[in-house]
């Protein structure tokens, strides 16, 4: 009996980590990789994090029960136009981008009937790393958000869900404009403010004798969490109208410190610094145990085990 076939395309630092995690354990599956980049194949392949790779797209995916696009923004409406017509029935169809509107709209648009569509975006750190540092504990105890198509069958969804526990991620139900608005806060400002900073240091002249003295706190205020221009271009087009008006608030608020700064009051400008500083290490904190005093978000129902009932598979091994 043939076994199922799972399919990556793109294999960088999330799609290789992909491989890698699905690799581990007791399995029923085939894992076929897909890059544009022969290097980035070869490498899957030497670590194992794919059984095979295929040249050809519509090969690597064509019989997929599962397909994992771990793309940029921009190259994920082109792929689904070129393997929609030959996914398999009841495939469930997967991506790993930083923006889900515009993706769940391509997925309706261009997915045949009976191929279910649930967006991915796996919340990682891991600013500026590449492929060479993929790891399968990468996305271990990370939050895991999902955003399903209206189209996508409850089995699907629940596929999905417990392809996110196999990675050791923890699913995190929400609308995919309600991602992209929280996801402009904290994703797509800061890349937009470490941009600004840099075009405002380094493009004068002072930034000759600047550059010497930049230490720790400029280089952290500077990282860039892709070595990719292309996928803060993406977050900028795609994004938009929640970009601007978080550039607005923070408009806003950097008026507001400016006067401050200018009133020259020592209390208040201290107890400004503590309040944000709590406030980052409170952040920290419940990161770190993923206790959040919000309250969560229900998960959908599914049975216990249900990836891996499905697959026939055992629990994903642990060091």
């Amino acid at each position: 009996m043939a076994k199922t076939k799972i399919s990556i395309v793109g294999l960088g630092l999330v799609g290789t980590s992909v491989g890698l995690a699905l690799s581990q354990g007791t399995r029923n599956y085939d894992i076929v990789g897909h890059d544009k980049e022969p290097k980035a194949a070869g490498e899957a392949r030497r670590r194992k994090a794919v059984d095979s790779t295929d040249w050809n797209l519509i090969n690597a995916c064509e019989g997929a029960s599962i397909v994992i696009l771990a793309l940029p923004v921009t190259a994920i409406r082109d792929t689904l136009q070129v393997i929609a017509p030959y996914l398999r029935e009841g495939c469930l169809v997967t991506d790993t981008a930083s923006l889900k509107t515009p993706v769940l709209q391509w997925a309706e648009e261009l997915l045949p009937e009976g191929v279910h569509f649930v967006g991915g975006d796996p919340v990682i750190s891991a600013a500026g790393a590449g492929a060479e540092e993929a790891s399968a504990d990468l996305l271990k105890n990370a939050l895991y958000c999902l955003c399903p198509s209206p189209r996508a069958a409850p089995d699907a969804v629940r596929l999905a869900s417990g392809l996110v526990e196999r990675l050791g991620a923890q699913p995190y139900f929400l609308d995919a404009a309600e991602h992209d608005g929280l996801m402009a806060a904290v994703d797509h400002l800061p890349a937009v403010l470490a941009a600004v900073l840099l075009r405002s240091t380094t493009g004068g002249g002072s930034w000759r004798d600047m550059r010497k003295l930049a230490g720790g706190q400029y280089e952290s205020s500077t990282q860039f969490a892709s070595e990719t221009p292309a996928v803060f271009r993406d977050a900028c087009l795609y994004n938009r109208q929640n970009i601007v008006r978080w550039i607005d608030a923070y408009t806003a608020a950097l008026q507001e410190w400016k006067e401050m700064i200018i009133a020259g009051s020592v209390e208040q400008v201290e107890a400004a610094f503590e309040e944000v500083m709590q406030a980052r290490l409170q952040w920290l904190r419940q990161r770190s145990s993923g206790l959040w005093e919000e309250a969560e978000r229900p998960e959908v129902p599914r049975p216990p085990g249900f990836f891996q009932s499905l697959f026939g598979l055992g629990g994903r091994s642990r060091p």
